[in-house]
């Protein structure tokens, strides 16, 4: 694991048997992470039906199913779950939700109603949209929904969700950049956990790799672009671990903003170094490279202008 957060004993047993579960189910599907492992409950109470936890938790699963790319439909359900139940404690869906059996999607607008590529949105029961100006919950089949294959094989959606739509939770625009910074956080954890297996397939290929009669680890100009890679991928995880650790504070706005600086930088270069030292190979669909690669893309262009973080990073400077 890539990531260096202080577990609860409740934490580390969730990353042991998420690890066990993922090493026998290596492409896990929505039922399997639901009935089996009781990953839909993160974030929410157990008094609601959930198993509590929270940026932590939500961290820890989003790190392991990075290079599953089973991810993205997930951490959208547990974040809007995890809002949701923060709004209104007692709702009646938060036992479903927490169940698996009703799946719901974070949409974040900027106030509009036409939604693009909303993660999770293609087979969502339920739409939880936040805005600055507040929340909304939205049943999505009084929305119109285009689906769209996205270049790493996940499913997003273009919603259109009708103005008067749904139930009014919050108003204001505290829980929009909750959701926000929260979604974004643990996207940058399942950024940590495709770079850490990339840049460990990557070494573990240098050292299988034979040329001149030894394994090209041992060729200088090899060796400086794997340890570029590491200290990327450190620098990027560190600055997550921050984030993490800062939710709801003062500070958290700077420190996701740094943490997003570094990861939109480190995927980038990792992927890259990993296709280009894997040769041929890095883009062959043998390899689950590619599909990582791919994914890591995916996820920094959903962020947004990289220039949008560094200005907000210099805003919230102390």
């Amino acid at each position: 694991m890539a990531l260096d957060l202080p577990l609860t004993d409740e934490a580390a047993l969730l990353r042991d048997a998420l690890q066990r579960y993922l090493a026998d189910n290596p492409k896990p599907d929505w039922q399997g992470l639901a009935g089996e492992l009781g990953l839909m409950g993160i974030g929410i109470p157990e008094a609601s039906g959930g198993t509590g936890g929270g940026a932590i938790e939500r961290a820890v699963v989003a790190e392991a199913l990075g290079p599953a790319l089973a991810g993205s439909d997930w951490l959208s359900h547990s974040v809007a779950a995890a809002l949701l139940a923060r709004l209104a404690p007692g709702h009646a869906l938060l036992a479903e939700l927490a169940a698996g059996s009703q799946r719901i999607a974070l949409a974040l607008g900027n106030g509009g109603t036409d939604l693009a590529q909303v993660q999770g949105g293609a087979r969502a029961d339920w739409l939880l949209l936040a805005t600055p100006v507040g929340v909304r919950l939205v049943a999505a089949s009084a929305c119109e929904r285009r689906v769209r294959a996205m270049f790493d094989t996940t499913e997003t959606a273009d919603i259109s969700v009708p103005a008067t739509a749904g139930d009014v939770l919050a108003e204001g625009d505290g829980p929009y950049r909750w959701a926000s910074n929260a979604l974004l956080t643990a996207r940058m954890a399942e950024c940590a956990g495709l770079m850490a297996r990339m840049h460990a397939d990557t070494a573990a290929y240098l050292n299988q790799r034979e040329q001149f009669g030894q394994p090209i680890a041992r060729f200088q100009v090899l060796r400086h672009r794997i340890a570029d890679m590491h200290m990327a991928l450190l620098k990027a995880t560190s600055l997550t671990e921050r984030a993490i650790l800062a939710e709801d504070s003062p500070g958290w706005d700077h420190a996701v903003s740094a943490a997003a600086v570094e990861t939109i930088d480190a995927v980038r270069l990792v992927g890259e170094s990993a296709v280009q030292l894997h040769g041929g190979m890095g883009v062959t669909e043998e390899l689950d490279l590619g599909g990582q690669f791919k994914r890591g893309l995916t996820i920094i262009a959903g962020f947004g202008p990289r220039t949008a973080y560094l200005a907000r990073h210099a805003e919230t400077v102390g």
